[in-house]
């Protein structure tokens, strides 16, 4: 196991100079003992300049008492060094500040240098965050202790970040219509790649979300009127799905901003079946085995090696069926992906079983929608779109674009949707305003 884990490690990180790799968990779980073997083992067979070990640890601050408690992190380094691995550096995970006496007390009972006790501590904005680290030198020693030939760091692009979240200079609303959003870690990606859309154009972005049950229980126009754009995102299984073909049939009538992401995308399919398209009854074969329209199915529903529909069941093909990980897509010229993309091809990670039906292609495509990404071998649809003479920005993907945002470069697609819904906005304020004017 020890070296099948090693091997991993060199596969993944060959040809690059640096290699970060992270095993979560806690130490002395089971779970993690294995990795944390194969890790001592790497140190022993390539040397500590070329191995460094940093320990993310806890520091507790008991407001009762006012005081910080050192002891877990004493306890996590003990445990560490009974495997034989001991840390250069340590993040100590904390409300506020390490105090140095807490700092030389860590340094003493863990044998780490004073100067590698790091305080991670708690920032208003999490971006802050490798401004503080540089702050207290933890780059200059992680290069020191590996030998680097690096320049001078420069944090520039953080600062930026930093500065579009504390002085935007606009400001949207969008709903995310899901069926977990009491659990909104469910969607920490999604609401991450919104805010990063935002932080490329100085705006921020509240999040609004909304159960798609609420939608069938109180209707679109209530719940979504007011929002600047509607973010449908991924999920499993029929509740709350026709929640989120309303609120694709209020974006999509209504002219505001939609994102549809893998059942997102989905849910707009079937909202254009059924209201576009004339079948009132399509559906994915997901929640329905028996619609005679199974617009959205697997594979298998749709066709086989001779071309032949194949008899659907009542079957359940969770878990290994799944199409995973990063896979290419071709995009459409002229198209509002291949618009914001910019490039022919792009690669983005998957996360779904269930795919368009090819057997509704040509038909969906007279009647207006647009398919504008395609997989490489040009058989199964990736991306759907409104045209952009009916529609501002109407945008579903079966890939999750969310995985690949990132807060200084933020994601095409991301960056584009907030676009969208500051214009529709504007757009709106001012009709608002015209209005006001005119009864004036």
């Amino acid at each position: 196991i020890t070296d099948e884990i090693k091997h991993c490690i060199h596969e993944a990180t060959r040809g690059f100079d640096v290699a970060l790799v992270e095993i979560g968990g806690t130490v002395g779980d089971i779970e993690s003992q294995p990795f944390l073997e194969a890790i001592r083992q790497l140190r022993i067979e390539h040397g500590p300049e070329k191995c460094l070990f940093m320990h993310l640890t806890l520091v507790p601050y008991i407001k009762a008492a006012g005081e910080i408690k050192t002891k877990p992190t004493q306890h996590s380094v003990k445990e560490l060094r009974s495997i034989g691995i001991q840390p250069d550096i340590l993040l100590c995970r904390c409300e506020q500040p390490l105090p140095d006496s807490e700092r030389r007390k860590i340094a003493l009972f863990t044998n780490v240098p004073e100067q590698a006790v790091i305080s991670a501590a708690d920032v208003d904005i999490i971006y802050k965050q490798p401004l503080w680290l540089h702050q207290q030198g933890l780059d200059d020693i992680v290069v020191k202790k590996m030998g680097l030939d690096a320049k001078p760091a420069d944090l520039s692009g953080w600062q930026r970040t930093v500065d579009a979240v504390e002085h935007p200079k606009d400001e949207v609303t969008v709903a995310i219509v899901g069926k977990y959003v009491e659990h909104k870690d469910a969607y920490k990606s999604l609401g991450e790649a919104l805010r990063h859309g935002g932080i490329k154009q100085q705006t921020r972005v509240n999040l609004k979300w909304i159960d798609s049950e609420q939608i069938e229980a109180e209707g679109a126009a209530k719940v979504l009127g007011g929002v600047d754009a509607i973010l449908v995102p991924g999920g499993f299984g029929k509740r709350g799905f026709e929640g989120k073909i309303l609120a694709a049939k209020y974006a999509r009538e209504h002219g505001v901003p939609y994102f549809g992401i893998c059942y997102g995308m989905h849910a707009a399919v079937v909202d254009f079946a059924r209201n576009v398209a004339g079948l009132p009854d399509a559906d994915s074969s997901e929640n329905d085995r028996h619609t005679p329209n199974p617009v959205i199915a697997l594979i298998t529903e749709w066709t086989t090696a001779t071309g032949e529909v194949e008899q659907r069941t009542e079957r359940s093909d969770l878990g290994g069926t799944m199409r995973l990980g990063a896979q290419e897509c071709r995009l459409k010229a002229g198209t509002l992906a291949r618009q914001l993309y910019d490039q022919d091809v792009v690669r983005e990670r998957h996360r779904h079983r269930y795919e368009f039906n090819n057997r509704y292609r040509q038909s969906f495509e007279d009647l207006g929608m647009v398919i504008s990404g395609k997989s490489m071998d040009d058989l199964l649809v990736e991306i759907v779109e409104l045209p952009l003479q009916q529609h501002p920005w109407f945008l579903g993907c079966q890939a999750h674009p969310e995985f690949t945002s990132t807060p200084r470069d933020g994601h095409p697609l991301f960056i584009g949707f907030v676009r969208a819904a500051r214009e529709f906005k504007a757009v709106r304020d001012g009709e608002k305003l015209a209005a006001k004017e005119s009864v004036a």
